[in-house]
């Protein structure tokens, strides 16, 4: 591996390493017990290999997935990309950010959520997200450049100072048994979003590892190899944060009156052993370290998702449209944490089935060329399904996979074989 290898590497790593998704290893691995290690690795399965191959495909299409999504059908790329962009910005991934900052930050020394702190903190948030997005500069970018690092460094001397100070605890068995945790750990991984950002920001990444000097005939190898390194960085930090996770003891009483407050598991793990680690001043630097690092995420994302709105529908100004999204992410974000990631989940069940197989069709499509109509059936099948599924119709509980949130799948491939006959049929 080359110097550049290394630098691509880690900006990848930047890219899809949010302060946001530190909270969901150690919730996971706390919750899974003894399964721990199907869980993890689930979850690294679609937290981290997914987006991670989503970029790789992307490599193979010139123009990224918008160009490849239209060859398929103009409508569905602009709906589907619409519905993702929505969904990594102010709808979820936006709001989420300002919830985990002040979940991490100041929940710690109120006690608890408390509508008026909360509100006034989140006002200040957007406010400061607003006037950023409107005014985009090189700063953000640098100010993100230094942040990533640090919560590196933050997280290593974290998990290293729980290494000694944690104690292996007797984890309870939860009732499923290790196959129903692995496929828990993949819809999990689900929440960190990547896999849809890799959608999303594809050109943008690839254009980024392109100005690193990489020539066009080696961009796909040099992006498998860059996506290898931050592949291994992504999946050591989770299973560290896991592993953390995992050993903490939490008392029955805590963990109802988490409940009862409405608190996420996740952001109080993280910071009690912080605590325990290096005391409150050291849970303060978190906290600063993590809402500063979700303020560029956020800056990043409404940035993003203004700019192709405006670019789809023109007539409304891109500073608008920063405000518009600004107010919805500052709404939501007032629900809670908690609130905010149960409620992405339907969403998500909707949009990963259709994200995964537009990955997947691509990626065989780059090797062996598939018929437009084989991609158009599977795509239509697992949209159908995907979105039956959700909203809970009889038959589809009762379909194979379903229990491991799978079910899309045997649809994609008869969508996917189904259409590849009638190509055949109709070229006779």
């Amino acid at each position: 591996m080359t110097k550049n290898t290394f630098i691509v590497g880690f900006m990848l790593f930047a890219i899809f390493f949010g302060a946001g998704n530190l909270i969901f290893p150690p919730k996971l691995a706390f919750e899974s017990g003894e399964n721990f290690l199907p869980a993890i690795l689930g979850f690294i399965t679609t937290g981290v290999g997914l987006p991670l191959l989503g970029i790789i495909v992307s490599a193979c299409y010139d123009g990224g997935y918008k160009a490849a999504l239209n060859r398929i059908h103009p409508w569905f790329s602009v709906i589907f990309l619409m519905a993702i962009y929505l969904a990594i910005g102010p709808f979820f991934a936006g709001p989420r950010t300002g919830a985990t900052a002040y979940e991490i930050s100041l929940v710690p020394f109120l006690g608890e959520t408390d509508p008026i702190s909360q509100f006034a903190f989140t006002l200040v948030y957007f406010t400061l997200t607003l006037w950023l997005s409107l005014n985009p500069s090189q700063a953000v970018d640098r100010v993100g450049a230094i942040l990533t690092p640090v919560l590196i460094l933050t997280i290593i001397a974290l998990v290293i100072r729980a290494f000694f100070i944690l104690e292996p605890t007797t984890a309870v068995t939860p009732p499923e048994d290790e196959h129903s945790w692995l496929f828990k750990g993949v819809v999990e991984g689900y929440l960190t979003m990547d896999a849809l950002a890799s959608l999303a920001y594809s050109v943008i990444v690839l254009n980024a590892i392109k100005s690193k000097g990489i020539s066009p005939s080696a961009l796909i190898k040099q992006t498998v190899m860059a996506g290898l390194v931050a592949a291994t960085a992504l999946g050591v930090i989770y299973f560290s944060l896991g592993w953390i996770g995992n050993n903490m003891s939490i008392s029955p009483e805590t963990l109802a009156q988490l409940a009862e407050k409405n608190q996420d598991l996740g952001t109080y793990i993280l910071n009690t052993i912080t605590a325990q680690a290096f005391g409150e001043y050291g849970r303060i630097l978190l906290g600063v370290i993590v809402s500063l690092a979700c303020l560029t995420t956020a800056v990043g994302l409404c940035v993003s998702v203004s700019e192709y709105f405006y670019e789809i529908f023109p007539k409304i100004s891109y500073r608008n449209y920063v405000i518009l999204f600004c107010l919805i992410s500052l709404m939501i974000a007032n629900l809670g944490l908690k609130a905010v990631i149960q409620k992405s989940i339907p969403v998500l069940l909707v949009l990963y089935p259709i994200a995964m197989t537009v990955i997947l069709l691509l990626g065989i499509n780059a090797l062996f060329r598939l018929p437009l109509v084989a991609k158009r059936l599977a795509l239509a099948l697992v949209t159908i399904i995907s979105i039956l599924s959700v909203a809970k119709f009889d038959f589809t509980q009762q379909l194979p996979l379903k229990s491991y949130s799978m079910e899309w799948l045997p649809f994609a491939i008869i969508g996917l074989v189904i259409g590849y006959l009638v190509h055949k049929m109709m070229k006779r």
